[in-house]
């Protein structure tokens, strides 16, 4: 595999601002993949980014290859997100005001393999850790069968590379709606949460 170079770069406050059209743009194209699914519109996209830019604490680490973002992977403290995240969690009895929460990472497939998902890990707990008074780091993953008729033969699930940054699963879940590619209409999703201390 070739080394690409790339420029990887921890955006906050003002600065995530410039960059939410091409972030959003690369929503689109890699949550329409397993297992996301996802048949997004830029109305959507830019109305929740926006939120999410909002949000005290928000990062994304953005990487560059030339001036095309290849990839992105964002972050906020928990008690800035949607009640659909922090709600699970008061439910199972944490404090959700010590939990950083890990969002979406979006890569292109011509720019995996270049260790870009550590640098996403890496630059999100960073700022969790720069802000501080957080206990616990998470994400959350999208539950799928795995009798799906539209999931690939050759899908390898990231759970090996999640162990190794220190995370597991946990038994707290949500349900987020969305429509998915091959539906005519919105539907629930169920997602599960996994967590590391920091």
């Amino acid at each position: 595999m070739a080394k690409k170079t790339l420029d990887v770069r921890s955006l906050t406050g003002a600065d995530i601002l410039p960059i939410l059209p091409d972030l959003a743009r690369l929503r689109i194209v890699v949550f329409r993949d397993w297992p996301y699914l996802y048949d997004g519109t830029l109305d959507y996209e830019e109305k929740y980014l926006a939120t999410f830019a909002a949000a005290k604490g928000a990062v994304v680490i953005a990487a560059y290859d030339g001036a095309e973002m290849a990839g992105a992977s964002t972050g906020a403290p928990m008690i800035e997100h949607a009640d659909e995240f922090g709600e699970p969690f008061r439910a199972a009895g944490f404090d959700i005001s010590k939990i950083f929460y890990c969002g979406e990472s979006v890569l292109l497939k011509s720019h995996r393999g270049y260790g870009l998902g550590h640098a996403f890990f890496d630059g999100r707990e960073a700022q969790a850790r720069a802000l501080g008074g957080f206990t616990h780091s998470t994400f959350c993953r999208v539950l799928r069968p795995d009798d799906h008729p539209l999931k690939p033969p050759d899908y390898a699930p990231l759970d090996p590379f999640w162990r190794k940054r220190g995370y597991e699963p946990v038994d707290v879940f949500a349900t987020y709606d969305w429509k998915d590619v091959d539906q005519p209409d919105e539907t629930t999703h169920r997602m599960q949460f996994w967590m590391k201390a920091l």
